[in-house]
């Protein structure tokens, strides 16, 4: 084929040929007549092919593309060969996409895109039926707008989307939906709802059993362990021989009694459905009351030392959190050996705040760490029980930060020590 500039070329050579061997007949004149009325018919020809190119794209169809001749010809014929090529490609894009969303709607989970400004570009039918959306009517519409409850628009606000967040279905208050949000590299934001009421009701059950297992265990140990006492304080009541046994007995009691009281606080916490107080926490008196007992606990075996940010308080409960954070400072004091340093701070980072409780203790391997906070998960069961461990200490500390919407942060090595941090949102530091 021969190039569209080849052709135009070869039309004016042409035309010049002739108006030259026609001046040389008849006179100059008549050249430039000829030489000019060919142009202008040139010129005709190719407005009258753009106005046709003009035509059909108003309303383009394959099967109605123009012909054109000359130069025009090939012009349609390329163009008529993109067309193809660019309706074939949205065929293929229109049968991905109706394969999309086929396996989405497929999911049980819903899911719903986000734009930057957090309005609803696309959800599935799930995600219509459990959220309470209508794509149709709500596509575009902040999803604020249609979600209402604070708790999820503080989750959204937050940027923090590490731990789903539950909400009651929009649908039928018995059921209880995990949403959980990913940011995608767009700035868009993937919603996955995901009804979670049967899990729901299988762990109320399980707290529930431990709770009434718990409370039905605690009169009889409480009981025993009050007869065993008594007999060990009455002079010659218990032979010498087998005192021994009964000092094993006062042991496994209180252990017994101990993991119970943990577990009834785990129950406790798990079943709370309520938000916790939102009150002024005063830092610098925590974090002496957390050194005075961390130096209680050590007994002169430590050296422990605190580094306070006095510019920065919290917003909580404040019994929550003293629990949660005198654990992580009982946990270092019971896993460092005597001679130990022990350094606990409260510190400002990325406009978040940070407690955190640094040891030289015995470390944990990495293989350890990312389970540490299961229920009942010891690294070593049998130093855990020497050192009255549980193994619901730092399940209880997780749970509770998670109701601060705070998380724990571990970094240990082996031989060398360890860093438990409990990080909090921006959302609750107080500045002084």
């Amino acid at each position: 084929m021969i190039d569209i500039r080849w052709k135009a070329a070869l039309f004016i050579c042409a035309l010049s040929i002739v108006s030259v061997f026609l001046w040389l007949i008849s006179g100059l004149l008549t050249g430039l007549v000829i030489f000019t009325l060919g142009l202008l018919c040139y010129l005709i020809n190719h407005i009258y092919w753009i106005h046709q190119l003009n035509s059909w794209l108003k309303t383009p169809d394959l099967s109605e593309v123009p012909e054109g001749s000359g130069l025009w010809e090939d012009v349609y014929s390329s163009l008529l060969k993109y067309e193809r090529k660019n309706t074939l490609k949205q065929t293929e894009l229109n049968s991905a996409l109706e394969r999309f969303e086929i396996v989405a709607n497929a999911i049980p989970d819903g899911l719903v895109i986000l734009s930057a400004a957090n309005t609803i570009e696309w959800c599935t039918s799930h995600a219509e039926y459990q959220l309470g959306l209508n794509l149709s009517t709500d596509k575009n519409l902040p999803i604020v707008n249609l979600l209402r409850s604070s708790h999820f628009i503080a989750y959204l606000y937050n940027e923090v989307y590490d731990e789903p967040f539950k909400l009651k279905n929009i649908r039928s208050m018995d059921s209880t939906l995990e949403i959980s949000l990913i940011p995608l590299a767009t700035k868009q934001k993937l919603l996955i709802s995901r009804d979670v009421t049967q899990i729901e009701k299988v762990d109320a059950m399980r707290r529930d059993f431990i709770a009434n297992v718990s409370h039905e265990l605690r009169t009889p140990l409480t009981v025993v362990g009050g007869f065993i006492e008594t007999l060990s304080d009455m002079e010659g009541a218990i032979p010498s021989s087998i005192s021994s046994y009964f000092g094993m007995m006062q042991d496994q009691t209180t252990r017994m009694r101990r993991l119970i009281e943990d577990l009834l606080t785990l129950s406790h916490i798990e079943s709370n459905t309520q938000a916790p107080d939102d009150n002024p926490i005063n830092m610098s008196m925590l974090m002496n009351m957390l050194l005075n007992d961390a130096n209680a606990l050590s007994q002169g075996k430590h050296q422990i030392s605190a580094q306070t940010n006095p510019h920065f308080d919290l917003s909580g409960a404040v019994d929550e959190l003293q629990s949660a954070l005198g654990n992580l400072v009982s946990n270092a004091i019971r896993y460092t050996p005597e001679g130990g340093e022990i350094k606990i701070s409260w510190q400002l980072r990325d406009n978040q705040g940070i407690f955190s409780v640094t040891d030289n203790g015995i470390g944990i391997d990495q293989q350890h760490i990312h389970r540490l906070t299961e229920r009942f998960y010891r690294v070593d069961r049998g130093r855990s029980r020497e050192t009255g461990g549980t193994g619901l200490g730092l399940s209880i500390v997780k749970h509770l930060l998670t109701r601060h919407q705070a998380k724990l942060e571990i970094t240990s090595e082996l031989s060398v020590g360890s860093t438990f941090s409990a990080i909090f949102p921006k959302a609750r530091m107080i500045q002084k």
